[in-house]
């Protein structure tokens, strides 16, 4: 009886063992089948509606159109995150969608779009176009409403948009969205002279215009007409005015140049593009918070530099 009795407990350990891993195995398998495919980021608004907040969302399709799908089923879905809210689900639908050359994606809504609050629709633009401009060949987005181009809050047309049209402050509330031009200064075909490029932004008004311009010089143009200047690996340190010299503050990857620009380029891309701005007449740059430095054995940071108009080419200039 005793031998039949431990039988029966070995047996029933065996059963209960297999039963934890079969969960186990069960468990893994599921997870992995969660996360598998494409990682895309899925922008929603704080319940507050003061800023959009990512969540990551799986998809294993490879074609863009059926990504595009999928990620708007995604924006219109309740998010698990209760301090989160859907961008669509403000009361406007999503009625079509297309695909078109260039990388441009069509996106129209419907007529209750135009009911959202100012600062509520630049949010909501804002997580639109960052989640959809991730589809597979996606380089903008442009947006209609109930067929028509989309204007913003002053009446003025809202054109094609890019993920990195829309800046604020990483972990940062924020009060407002403002609308800007920018007008800034790349370098030519031949990297010898600068071009003026507009660059339309919605940007946080916690960040600084000042620092809003060098970020835009070191993530580079988007115009098939100008060309790039700064080497993105360039970490901004700092960017301060006063007394209406704008002290800028880079690292040392600013020091290595990666494309075929002269000195003066560089420099004066900076320079020009930071005294567009009413607020500032003279640039000093330092790198890591040092001046007595030579950049490529011509410029001396020490120095303070004021704008120069011989280097724009004005033939070449991006309207």
């Amino acid at each position: 009886m005793k031998d039949a009795s431990s039988k029966k407990k070995a047996l029933a350990a065996v059963f209960l063992l297999c039963g934890v891993f079969s969960l186990l195995f069960s468990a893994c398998g599921k997870q992995e089948k969660a996360q598998s495919g494409k990682a895309f980021d899925i922008y929603y608004l704080n319940r507050e509606e003061t800023k959009i907040v990512k969540e990551v969302f799986y998809i294993d399709s490879q074609e863009p159109e059926s990504q595009i799908r999928q990620l708007i089923s995604a924006l219109e879905a309740t998010p698990e995150d209760v301090s989160l809210k859907s961008p669509v689900g403000n009361g406007f639908r999503i009625t079509s969608f297309q695909v078109e050359e260039g990388g441009q994606l069509d996106l129209d809504v419907d007529e209750s779009y135009k009911k959202l609050p100012f600062t509520t629709e630049i949010l909501v633009r804002a997580a639109l176009v960052r989640t959809l401009s991730q589809a597979e060949g996606i380089n903008h987005v442009l947006m209609t409403v109930g067929g028509q181009p989309l204007t913003d809050n002053i009446g003025v047309t809202v054109g094609p948009m890019t993920a990195d049209a829309f800046i604020d402050n990483a972990g940062e509330e924020m009060n407002t969205y403002e609308g800007v031009k920018l007008k800034l200064y790349f370098a030519n075909e031949t990297g010898d002279g600068l071009v003026e490029v507009i660059k339309p932004v919605e940007y946080n008004s916690n960040i600084s215009m000042e620092k809003l311009v060098v970020e835009y010089l070191v993530k580079g143009p988007d115009s098939e007409d100008a060309f790039p200047v700064i080497n993105p690996a360039t970490k901004i340190l700092g960017v301060t005015v006063k007394d209406g010299i704008c002290y800028v503050n880079v690292d040392e990857n600013f020091m290595t140049q990666i494309y075929n620009v002269t000195a003066d380029v560089v420099i004066y891309s900076i320079v020009n593009s930071l005294v567009e701005l009413s607020n500032v007449n003279k640039v000093q740059i330092a790198v890591n918070g040092k001046t007595d430095i030579v950049f490529r054995e011509t410029f001396n940071l020490v120095n303070l530099y004021e704008r120069n108009l011989e280097l724009i080419k004005t033939g070449e200039n991006q309207k």
